[in-house]
């Protein structure tokens, strides 16, 4: 770093060793006021002090005081005392250079000059050389490191005590720089150590990319190690030595990478740079040793220009694998089935592993992917393969339904249970997938689920659909004709066993659901003429008593939407009330709980009161359609809308 003149305290480096306070330094304190004779020499009874000590003018120590030696610069030099020796050659500067500025007549001895160069240069390389040692285990005199520190600072203070004088006197070397002399030394070093690491023990298989980083790895988390313990002490805590060495080595690290990263790399390399730049390089610095350097400030090790290529490669990589693997998963289900295996049972239950497989497919690639890249928020662009795995999937489903083999049923019942575990995961972890993943993903699985209900329960409404027929007519009303639909329900139960109990319960729920619908469409179909109160309180009582009697028999086989037993309850309550204004509320309270209910529902509900006038049917459905026009219902669930209404609207 440049001196600045007239800033005294800029980097740390000038004022650390100073007796004084801040400021410009007392010269009588730093250097003695000698008289000069002839050619620049000291007068008489002017005592040299080659050691740093207090001047004549100081008091004279203490008879019980032990005299400190009185060493020469070569003494000093031969016993590494580098900070005294840079003393002693500060105050031979100023005997020589120092009074030149109050007389503007000093003639520089040439011989005196040239021996201060000598000695100057003798010091430097004994400074550099120490400096060299830093790193090095065997070599490193803490004591001698610790004197070369301050050697340097003493220069860098005299060079800004050159700075406030007049430029025609000073020294040819002034200012020295050794402050820059010290970071250049340090560089070189730290380059050097990096060029030549220790080779650390690695897999037979590795490449000399693989090696070449971790071997630089190795030797800087060592380095900055031995920094910390033992070379930090040597410096003033201001310098912030440990945060220099973490730069220098940050920056050597950071550029040793990007060479390597310009060339096209294969996929293991490109992935172990990845892997040290998220993960083995900043796991370097969570060692509580070097928690005092600021990783934070440090530059990134890549640019993104080198960086966004390798992540998209691996990526690529990932994505291709993942797709590979699920391959595989499917293609073992498929010839399963072809060889007309039945699927396990655990529990009872039928059991398919395709969806726990792939899940844990992508479960791994995510962590790892998550591993290398430092963020899981970089993985979503490999998920679009979850849509290319889930229609491969319902391929595979559909086939095994449309051909309807021996053990097609089984296979079905086993993959449903897949169907509802690759639902729960994306729900679940919706954070991994874009949205027009997710989104598309669901609505796969949405579709997948309704073709196995119809595949599963296709069947079980065709055995019942005698029974559908019964409801709505004249017998329906004379006698208990729902005991038989009751009976034929509980024998088509065979027909669903060995499901997943919540599948099982699911799927229960969506039979009452088609049976209720089913029920209602050939109620409002409107084989019976309610003519009067009687025959409409008589169809009251039969609906309230099939409606308690549907629940409870799916509630006892394990369904949870007693919702539906709402829907006949309050059909049978609109057929019971006699005076229009009550019915007009009934309707819109039916309304109101499920407003998928059209003006056609109710006009067939209606027409069952044949003793309800034109006009007054006219105003019920009037009364519906302003009330649903001013009601916004976004949680209700929908069912008129799957009842299906023929004929014209009832004018």
């Amino acid at each position: 770093m440049p001196l600045q003149k007239g800033s005294p305290d800029t980097d740390g480096w000038r004022m650390n060793f100073l007796t004084r306070g801040r400021g410009r330094p007392d010269r009588g304190r730093l250097f003695p006021n000698f008289h000069r004779g002839n050619r620049g020499q000291p007068s008489v009874n002017t005592t040299e002090r080659t050691d740093g000590a207090c001047p004549p003018t100081c008091d004279p120590p203490k008879q019980d005081e032990p005299q400190k030696e009185m060493l020469t610069f070569e003494q000093n030099l031969e016993r590494l005392q580098l900070s005294e020796a840079s003393q002693q050659l500060i105050e031979r500067e100023e005997r020589l250079f120092g009074e030149m500025m109050e007389t503007n007549a000093l003639i520089h001895q040439e011989e005196d000059v040239n021996k201060l160069i000598t000695d100057r240069r003798a010091l430097e390389d004994l400074v550099n050389s120490t400096l060299r040692t830093s790193l090095s285990q065997a070599e490193v005199n803490e004591n001698v490191l610790t004197s070369a520190v301050k050697a340097i600072s003493q220069e860098e203070m005299q060079d800004w005590v050159w700075s406030q004088r007049s430029p025609q006197t000073s020294p040819a070397w002034r200012p020295s720089g050794w402050k820059n002399l010290h970071d250049s030394v340090i560089q070189s070093l730290v380059e050097e150590r990096m060029m030549n690491p220790a080779n650390p023990t690695m897999n037979h298989d590795s490449s000399s990319v693989q090696l070449d980083i971790c071997s630089m790895g190795k030797q800087l988390k060592e380095d900055l190690l031995w920094v910390v313990e033992v070379v930090k002490k040597c410096y003033p805590p201001e310098e912030n030595i440990c945060q220099m060495y973490a730069k220098l080595y940050h920056q050597t690290f950071a550029a040793r990478l990007r060479t390597i990263a310009e060339f096209v790399l294969n996929d293991r390399d490109g992935t172990y740079i990845l892997l040290w730049i998220n993960d083995f390089y900043p796991s370097t610095f969570c060692n509580p040793k070097l928690g005092e350097i600021d990783i934070e400030s440090l530059e990134n090790l890549l640019p993104d220009s080198l960086l966004a290529p390798l992540e998209e490669q691996f990526l690529n990589k990932q994505q291709h694998e993942l797709t590979e693997y699920t391959k595989q998963v499917l293609e073992q289900a498929e010839q399963d089935w072809t060889a007309r295996t039945e699927p396990k049972k655990e529990d009872g239950c039928f059991v398919s592993h395709v969806a726990c497989d792939i899940i844990e497919l992508i479960h791994s690639a995510v962590k790892e992917a998550t591993h290398v890249l430092g963020s899981q928020n970089k993985v979503q662009s490999m998920m679009c393969v979850l849509t290319e795995v889930l229609q491969s999937f319902s391929t595979f489903l559909h086939d095994v339904m449309k051909q309807n083999k021996v053990h097609s049923k089984s296979i079905i019942k086993a993959n449903l249970r897949c169907v509802e575990q690759f639902r729960d995961f994306i729900v679940r972890k919706s954070d991994l997938f874009p949205d027009s993943v997710r989104k598309s993903s669901l609505t796969v699985l949405t579709e997948m689920k309704q073709s196995v209900y119809i595949y599963l329960l296709g069947p079980v409404h065709k055995n019942l659909k005698p029974h559908y027929r019964k409801i709505g007519t004249q017998d329906w009303l004379k006698r208990p004709e729902l005991n038989n639909l009751l009976e034929s329900i509980e024998d088509q139960m065979m027909a669903l066993e060995g499901l997943a109990e919540s599948c099982h319960q699911e799927l229960i729920g969506q039979l009452q659901q088609e049976v209720t619908v089913e029920y209602v469409r050939m109620l409002l179909k409107g084989k019976v003429q309610l003519q009067d109160r009687e025959k409409q309180l008589r169809a009251y009582t039969v609906i309230k008593d099939n409606s308690e009697s549907l629940n409870n028999l799916f509630t006892s086989m394990g369904s949870k939407e007693d919702w539906l037993k709402d829907v006949l309850t309050e059909i049978a309550e609109v057929l019971k009330l006699q005076d229009i204004a009550a019915i007009q509320m009934q309707v819109v309270s039916l309304g109101n709980t499920f407003p998928d209910l059209s003006e056609r529902h109710v006009s067939a509900l209606l027409k069952l009161k044949s003793n309800i006038s034109t006009p007054d049917r006219r105003k019920v459905k009037e009364t519906l359609l302003d009330t649903l026009s001013q009601t916004c219902v976004t949680d209700a669930r929908p069912f008129f809308s799957k009842v299906k209404v023929k004929g014209a609207l009832f004018k």
